[in-house]
């Protein structure tokens, strides 16, 4: 990494501001914590049974890593040139306008909610699997769950930071047990399961081309939440210093993390079961283990969503607190107490999580989050070559490696995944556009509720 100028910021606190405590340590973890979950459990079956070929397997994943470092890469520009709390709606005000910024911070929030709801009701259900007595109150358990995360989060930022920090290293170094564990017994347990066999890859060039598409997506979903730390960089005690290196770092081991697991997979289970999997680690475990394995790979899925779960109660605050204090939320969504959380905003998210929850709504929300995403993604990554060629680099400004060939990948990479995911999700994508089209008109009332805000100082 090229040399990057020092200039750490003391812990403050001022009236109504964050708290600036925070550093690698936390970028690192919250980076680990928002992108491993139970996608990677899950999704390896799935490309497996697109592809049906070793080779294109791992191709498939290496790919989706490459999109994700070279994205972290743009975004790290993008956080240190503004260091401010708010993630993507941030980069999207300042480089197309407050409509543009207030939509992506809209649709960020909503998504983020949804997560939520899902991730509180897949906790539920995962702590049933442990805790049989509690069958049939998943929805209790979840509201109960996001009850909690939100008292930790009420108590302060470092009681929720270091929360992360032990979740997310709990989680990662359970994930590298299991890669361990599989190269340690998986050839005895592939040798009594059944004979390796190489499935056929799609006959037709088109044929292919669908199947990478619908791969690449699930990978791409897999790989979602290695921007995690960008929306603490206003918390961060030197964000142009520690916000690259986190985010990379922990980039990079994630990668090597999922590229590990899908190997270790492929040594443990034929391809042919593999792609069968609707739950592969799990499949691998009971090759190795025998049935009591379930248990292992539930606990590890239940620590992952908590991680995840925490990093998202976080995160969802501090879009709204970002908008608020630009002038496009309710200004009260601004006010932050002496521990540094964003109480009022944070309240907002756990109600609507609740209602998501009680009503089973995010269900069809979740459905469309795919089209969110990428449309964040892509406003992020335009927005970066916006910014460069308009507004002046400052010293303390991390650049972007390789820029703009490895933006222009991922723009490219991007609208390849925005088109694939309108082709094969027609209708949850125009359900998707509906619900950015309501971003004007609420747009337009949050204006008139609101004073105009200047544009912050960088």
């Amino acid at each position: 990494m090229e040399a990057i100028p020092t200039v750490t910021m003391q812990p403050t606190k001022e009236k109504g501001a964050l708290l600036r405590i925070l550093g690698v340590s936390f970028g690192v973890a919250v980076t680990l914590g928002s992108t491993i979950g139970i996608g990677i459990l899950r999704t390896p079956g799935t490309v497996a049974a697109q592809l049906g070929n070793v080779g294109l397997i791992m191709a498939v994943w290496i790919v989706g890593g490459i999109y994700a470092l070279f994205g972290t890469l743009a975004v790290a520009e993008l956080a240190t040139r503004l260091p401010q709390a708010g993630g993507w709606y941030v980069y999207a005000r300042r480089a197309f306008g407050e409509y543009a910024g207030f939509t992506i911070g809209w649709i960020n929030w909503i998504s983020f909610c949804t997560a939520a709801a899902s991730i509180a009701i897949a906790i539920g259900e995962y702590a049933i699997r442990l805790m049989p007595a509690f069958s049939g109150n998943s929805k209790v358990i979840a509201i109960a769950i996001l009850l909690a995360f939100t008292l930790v989060h009420w108590l302060g930022l470092r009681l929720g930071s270091r929360a992360q920090e032990l979740m997310s290293f709990a989680a990662a170094l359970g994930f590298v047990g299991f890669v361990v564990a599989c190269f340690v017994f998986g050839e005895a347990a592939a040798s009594v399961t059944s004979e390796r066999t190489v499935l056929q890859v799609p006959a037709s060039v088109a044929a292919i081309s669908i199947a990478l598409v619908i791969s690449f997506q699930s990978v791409i979903f897999t790989y979602d939440g290695w921007y995690g730390a960008i929306y603490f960089s206003e918390e961060d005690t030197n964000p142009a210093r520690n916000l690259p290196r986190a985010m990379i770092g922990a980039v990079l081991v994630i990668i090597a993390l999922y590229l590990l697991v899908n190997l270790a997979l492929l040594y443990v289970l034929p391809l042919s079961r593999l792609a069968g999997s609707q739950l592969a680690a799990a499949d691998a475990a009971q090759a190795m283990f025998g049935a009591q394995s379930g248990k292992i790979i539930t606990a590890l899925a239940f620590l992952s969503l908590l991680s995840v779960m925490n990093a998202g109660f976080m995160q969802t605050p501090r879009i709204l607190y970002g908008m608020s204090r630009d002038g496009l939320f309710l200004s009260r969504a601004s006010a932050v107490n002496r521990r540094g959380t964003p109480t009022i905003a944070l309240s907002i998210c756990t109600v609507t999580e609740i209602l998501l929850v009680l009503t089973g709504t995010f269900e069809k929300l979740l459905a469309i989050t795919a089209f969110f995403w990428v449309v964040m993604y892509g406003s992020g990554f335009v927005s970066l070559f916006v910014l460069r060629s308009r507004d002046p680099v400052s010293p303390h400004v991390f650049m972007a490696w390789g820029h703009p060939w490895t933006t222009l990948v991922v723009v490219v990479l991007s609208f390849v995944f925005l088109a694939g995911v309108i082709i094969s999700d027609t209708a949850n994508s125009i359900y998707a556009l509906a619900l950015v089209a309501m971003s004007y008109p609420a747009y337009l009332i949050v204006r008139r509720l609101t004073s105009p805000a200047q544009l912050p100082a960088d």
